[in-house]
C-alpha cells in the first residue's frame, strides 16, 4: 500500500536552506521559552506532596485549590485525572512541617469542601530524590545519543551520517520541551519517558533512509550525492507518512480521552511524531550532505595486497 498514486520526486536537497532556517527558529524559540518561563516540573523532579482523593460527586477543582490555599499550602496544583470525581494535587515541599501535621492540613482541607472524600495515601518526595532523578532523566538521554551516534557510524562506515542523525534527535527533545515550557503541562516522568521513546521512535525512520541511501549508492557509486539523497527519501516517504499518520490517530486518542494523567505523555508524544516526521526527512541527510557525504564514505575502498605468484 502506496500514500501516494505516484513516485514522488520532491527536491528535497535543493530546499534545505529553508528547513534549515525553519529548524533554528523553532530551536531559539524553544531555547528562549525555556529559560524565560521555565518547566511545570512535577513533584518527581521538585520534591514535595502528592494528593489522590475521590470525591462522593463531581470534583470542583477550583474550590479545592482554595481550601489548599486556605491551610497554607503555597500555590497547589489540582487537577482532575480518571473520572471528573477524583482529583490530583501537587504541593510545594514544606521543611517546617512533619508527615503527619501536611497528611492533617490536607485532609481537613478536602472535607471541607467534601465530608465523604477518600484521600489516598499521601506520596512524598524530597528534594534530593527530585535532583536525582532530574540528574539521572539527563544522563539517560546523553547516554542515548552517544550510543546512537557509535551505531550509526559503524553501521554505515561514516561520522556524517552518524553527525546528522545525531543533530536531528536532538532537535526532536528540544522542540518538546519547548512546547511544555509554553503550555505549561507538568512535566514528569511520564514526559522523560515520552522524550526517550521519540528518539527511538524517530532514529528507526533516520535508519530506514539511510538504508536506503546505502542502496542507492550500491547501485550507481558515481551518483551524484544530492540526487542519491532526494531519491532516497522520497522512496520512502509513503512509509514514513503512513506509519506516522497511524501511530498519531493511537496517540491523538490517547491525548483526548487518556485524562490529566497521560496528558504529558500524551502531548510529549504528539509533538515528537511530527518533529520526528519533520526532521528525518528535512534534516538528517541534509547535514550529511553539507558535511560532504559522497558514495566512498558509506562505501570505503579496501586495498588488496598484490601477493607475487613466486616464493
Amino acid at each position: 500500500m502506496e500514500f501516494f498514486h505516484k513516485a514522488t520526486n520532491f527536491p528535497f536537497m535543493a530546499t534545505r536552506r529553508v528547513w534549515y532556517t525553519l529548524s533554528v527558529v523553532l530551536m531559539i524559540a524553544s531555547v528562549t521559552l525555556f529559560f524565560a518561563r521555565g518547566l511545570n516540573l512535577s513533584v518527581e523532579f521538585t520534591g514535595g506532596t502528592a494528593v489522590e482523593a475521590t470525591f462522593s460527586g463531581t470534583a470542583d477543582v477550583e474550590r479545592v485549590r482554595q481550601a489548599l490555599e486556605a491551610q497554607g499550602f503555597h500555590e497547589p496544583t489540582v487537577q482532575t485525572f480518571g473520572k471528573a470525581s477524583d482529583i490530583s494535587a501537587r504541593l510545594a515541599p514544606d521543611a517546617k512541617q512533619t508527615v503527619d501535621q501536611v497528611r492533617t492540613r490536607v485532609e481537613s482541607a478536602l472535607r471541607s469542601v467534601d465530608v465523604n472524600v477518600t484521600v489516598k495515601p499521601l506520596v512524598f518526595v524530597g528534594p534530593q530524590v527530585g535532583d536525582e532523578l532530574r540528574n539521572s532523566a539527563i544522563k539517560a538521554l546523553g547516554i542515548t545519543l552517544l550510543l546512537v551516534f557509535g551505531y550509526i557510524a559503524v553501521r554505515f562506515h561514516t561520522w556524517r551520517l552518524s553527525a546528522g542523525a545525531i543533530l536531528a534527535l536532538l532537535h526532536d527533545p528540544i522542540l518538546i520541551i519547548g512546547w511544555f515550557a509554553l503550555s505549561q503541562t507538568p512535566f514528569d516522568l511520564a514526559v522523560v519517558a515520552a522524550l526517550l521513546a521519540v528518539v527511538g521512535y524517530s532514529l528507526n525512520d533516520t535508519i530506514i533512509v539511510f538504508d536506503r541511501i546505502r542502496e542507492r549508492f550500491e547501485a550507481n557509486r558515481r551518483l551524484a550525492t544530492p540526487l542519491a539523497l532526494d531519491q532516497s527519501i522520497n522512496q520512502t516517504l509513503s512509509r514514513t507518512i503512513m506509519t506516522k499518520v497511524t501511530t498519531l490517530i493511537v496517540v491523538v486518542a490517547l491525548l483526548v480521552f487518556g485524562g490529566a494523567t497521560l496528558r504529558g505523555f500524551s502531548e510529549a508524544l504528539v509533538i515528537g511524531i511530527l518533529a520526528g516526521t519533520y526532521s528525518s526527512i528535512y534534516i538528517s541527510a541534509a547535514i550529511a550532505l553539507d558535511l560532504g557525504l559522497k558514495a566512498e564514505h558509506v562505501f570505503p575502498t579496501v586495498r588488496s595486497k598484490e601477493v607475487d605468484s613466486l616464493p
